[in-house]
C-alpha cells in the first residue's frame, strides 16, 4: 500500500508522492486497500457492524443533519463512507485522464442506516472494488497527465493519478478507526 507519512509530515504533496505510478499500479493498490480493510473485518459478524463505539473525538462536519454531526460511527457507517469517497475520486480521476476538468462532486453514499450485516460491508467493499477497477478501464491508452486540479490542503497540483490516490489517502485515513471500531466491538462480545 502506499506510504502517506510523507504527505501528511508535508514532506512532499500528494503529487510528488504518487509521481510515476501507472493505471496498473493503482488496480494493485485498489486491490491491496480492499484486501487489507477485509482482512481488518474478517472476524466480524453481523453484531460488530451496529456496534457504537465509544469515539469522544466524532465528528462529522458534513453530516446530514445536527444530530448525527457528534455522533460515533459503526462499521457500517465507516465502510460506506470510505467507498463512497473512494468511488467518487476514482471517478473524478477518470475524467481528467479523458481531458476533462470537471468542477462539481461524483459522489453517491449508501445510507449507512441500511447497512446492518457484516455481509453486506464485505459485499459493499466487493463491490467498491469492482467499481473503482472499472473506472480504471475508461481510462484512455494514452491518458492526458498534464491536465491538473490543486487541492490547497495537498499542497500542489495533481493530475489524473493523483486524482484517484486521493481515494486511497482517504481510505487510509479510516485504517484506524476501522481497526478501533472492530477492536471494541471484540471487547464488548467478550463482556457480554
Amino acid at each position: 500500500m502506499l506510504d502517506f507519512s510523507r504527505l501528511r509530515a508535508r514532506e512532499a504533496t500528494l503529487g510528488e508522492l504518487v509521481d510515476g505510478l501507472t493505471v496498473d499500479d493503482l488496480r494493485d493498490l485498489t486491490n491491496e486497500m480492499i484486501d487489507y480493510q477485509l482482512e481488518l473485518i474478517s472476524d466480524c459478524d453481523d453484531a460488530d457492524v451496529v456496534f457504537v463505539p465509544e469515539d469522544p473525538h466524532a465528528e462529522d462536519k458534513y453530516a446530514a443533519n445536527a444530530e448525527e454531526a457528534n455522533i460515533a460511527w459503526t462499521l457500517g457507517h465507516v465502510i460506506v463512507h470510505v467507498t463512497a469517497s473512494s468511488e467518487e475520486k476514482a471517478f473524478l480521476a477518470a475524467e481528467l485522464a479523458r481531458g476533462v476538468d470537471r468542477e462539481g462532486r461524483s459522489r453517491y453514499e449508501t445510507p449507512w442506516e441500511t447497512v446492518t450485516t457484516i455481509e453486506q460491508v464485505r459485499a459493499r467493499l466487493e463491490e467498491s472494488r469492482r467499481m473503482r477497477l472499472a473506472s480504471l478501464d475508461m481510462w484512455p491508452d494514452e491518458p492526458d497527465y498534464s491536465l491538473t486540479i490543486n487541492y490547497r490542503w495537498l499542497r500542489g497540483p495533481m493530475n489524473a493519478i493523483g486524482r484517484f490516490c486521493m481515494g486511497l489517502l482517504h481510505d487510509d485515513d479510516h485504517l484506524e478507526q476501522i481497526a478501533e471500531i472492530v477492536r471494541q466491538a471484540a471487547a464488548a462480545r467478550q463482556m457480554a
